[in-house]
Protein backbone atom coordinates (compact mmCIF):
# COMPACT_ATOMS: atom_id res chain seq x y z
CA UNK A 1 0.00 0.00 0.00
CA UNK A 2 1.36 3.27 -1.41
CA UNK A 3 1.34 5.93 1.87
CA UNK A 4 0.58 9.67 1.11
CA UNK A 5 2.64 12.19 1.01
CA UNK A 6 1.47 15.53 2.69
CA UNK A 7 3.00 18.58 0.66
CA UNK A 8 4.26 21.29 2.79
CA UNK A 9 3.70 25.10 2.30
CA UNK A 10 6.47 26.99 0.55
CA UNK A 11 6.81 30.59 0.26
CA UNK A 12 4.96 30.14 -3.52
CA UNK A 13 2.49 27.96 -2.57
CA UNK A 14 0.35 27.51 0.62
CA UNK A 15 -1.80 24.24 0.50
CA UNK A 16 -5.55 23.74 2.77
CA UNK A 17 -6.47 21.31 4.69
CA UNK A 18 -9.55 20.50 2.33
CA UNK A 19 -7.30 20.29 -0.78
CA UNK A 20 -4.65 18.18 1.36
CA UNK A 21 -7.70 15.78 2.36
CA UNK A 22 -8.82 15.94 -1.71
CA UNK A 23 -5.78 15.14 -3.13
CA UNK A 24 -6.23 11.76 -0.93
CA UNK A 25 -9.42 11.06 -1.74
CA UNK A 26 -8.75 11.84 -5.56
CA UNK A 27 -4.92 9.53 -5.06
CA UNK A 28 -2.94 12.64 -6.25
CA UNK A 29 0.11 13.54 -5.33
CA UNK A 30 1.62 16.89 -4.99
CA UNK A 31 3.57 16.96 -8.21
CA UNK A 32 0.83 16.19 -9.72
CA UNK A 33 -0.89 18.41 -8.31
CA UNK A 34 2.13 21.61 -9.67
CA UNK A 35 2.26 19.88 -12.96
CA UNK A 36 -1.60 20.96 -13.82
CA UNK A 37 -0.94 24.36 -12.56
CA UNK A 38 2.54 24.79 -14.68
CA UNK A 39 0.63 23.11 -17.94
CA UNK A 40 -2.77 23.87 -17.87
CA UNK A 41 -4.74 22.73 -20.78
CA UNK A 42 -8.07 24.60 -20.29
CA UNK A 43 -8.06 28.13 -17.56
CA UNK A 44 -11.54 29.23 -16.22
CA UNK A 45 -12.78 31.44 -13.42
CA UNK A 46 -13.30 29.78 -10.38
CA UNK A 47 -17.08 29.62 -8.60
CA UNK A 48 -16.13 32.27 -5.81
CA UNK A 49 -14.88 35.50 -6.94
CA UNK A 50 -10.82 35.93 -7.58
CA UNK A 51 -10.12 32.46 -7.58
CA UNK A 52 -8.91 30.41 -10.52
CA UNK A 53 -9.54 27.01 -11.67
CA UNK A 54 -7.22 24.97 -14.09
CA UNK A 55 -7.64 22.10 -15.71
CA UNK A 56 -5.81 18.82 -17.63
CA UNK A 57 -6.47 15.75 -19.38
CA UNK A 58 -5.52 12.34 -18.28
CA UNK A 59 -6.34 9.23 -18.56
CA UNK A 60 -6.31 7.05 -21.81
CA UNK A 61 -8.80 7.50 -24.87
CA UNK A 62 -11.29 4.76 -23.35
CA UNK A 63 -11.87 6.07 -19.91
CA UNK A 64 -10.88 9.86 -20.22
CA UNK A 65 -10.50 12.05 -16.96
CA UNK A 66 -9.51 15.56 -15.86
CA UNK A 67 -7.96 16.92 -12.90
CA UNK A 68 -8.94 20.20 -11.63
CA UNK A 69 -6.67 22.99 -9.48
CA UNK A 70 -8.65 25.80 -7.78
CA UNK A 71 -7.02 28.23 -6.01
CA UNK A 72 -6.58 32.09 -5.27
CA UNK A 73 -3.58 34.39 -5.61
CA UNK A 74 -2.60 36.71 -2.90
CA UNK A 75 -0.51 39.37 -2.80
CA UNK A 76 1.55 40.27 0.09
CA UNK A 77 4.61 43.34 0.48
CA UNK A 78 7.64 42.29 1.86
CA UNK A 79 9.04 44.74 4.39
CA UNK A 80 12.55 44.18 3.34
CA UNK A 81 12.20 44.36 -0.05
CA UNK A 82 9.67 46.36 -2.22
CA UNK A 83 8.61 44.25 -4.61
CA UNK A 84 5.22 42.15 -4.19
CA UNK A 85 5.57 38.02 -3.19
CA UNK A 86 2.59 36.25 -4.92
CA UNK A 87 1.50 33.23 -3.17
CA UNK A 88 -0.91 30.62 -4.79
CA UNK A 89 -3.31 29.21 -2.24
CA UNK A 90 -4.59 26.15 -3.68
CA UNK A 91 -8.51 25.36 -2.32
CA UNK A 92 -9.10 22.36 -3.88
CA UNK A 93 -8.41 19.58 -6.85
CA UNK A 94 -10.60 16.45 -8.03
CA UNK A 95 -10.88 14.39 -10.92
CA UNK A 96 -13.65 14.68 -13.27
CA UNK A 97 -14.80 11.70 -14.93
CA UNK A 98 -14.86 12.23 -18.88
CA UNK A 99 -14.43 15.26 -20.59
CA UNK A 100 -16.53 18.63 -19.46
CA UNK A 101 -17.56 21.27 -21.51
CA UNK A 102 -15.92 24.11 -22.77
CA UNK A 103 -17.01 27.71 -21.70
CA UNK A 104 -19.44 26.53 -19.09
CA UNK A 105 -19.54 26.07 -15.31
CA UNK A 106 -16.71 24.33 -13.85
CA UNK A 107 -17.85 20.93 -13.44
CA UNK A 108 -17.81 20.36 -9.28
CA UNK A 109 -19.40 17.89 -7.65
CA UNK A 110 -22.24 18.79 -5.47
CA UNK A 111 -20.76 17.60 -2.24
CA UNK A 112 -17.35 19.10 -2.83
CA UNK A 113 -18.97 22.69 -4.07
CA UNK A 114 -20.23 22.39 -0.01
CA UNK A 115 -16.66 22.11 1.40
CA UNK A 116 -15.01 24.25 -0.90
CA UNK A 117 -17.60 27.42 0.06
CA UNK A 118 -16.49 26.85 3.69
CA UNK A 119 -12.75 26.62 2.92
CA UNK A 120 -13.52 29.76 1.18
CA UNK A 121 -15.05 31.77 3.97
CA UNK A 122 -12.32 30.55 6.25
CA UNK A 123 -9.75 32.27 3.94
CA UNK A 124 -12.34 35.00 3.71
CA UNK A 125 -11.91 35.51 -0.37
Amino acid sequence: MLSFKIPQNTEKIHWTKHSISKMKQYSLSESRVKRVLRFPERIEEGIAPGTIAMMQKAGSKKRPYEIWVMFAILSSKSNSKVQNKRKKVIISCWKYPGISPKGKEIPIPEELKEEIQIELKKLKL
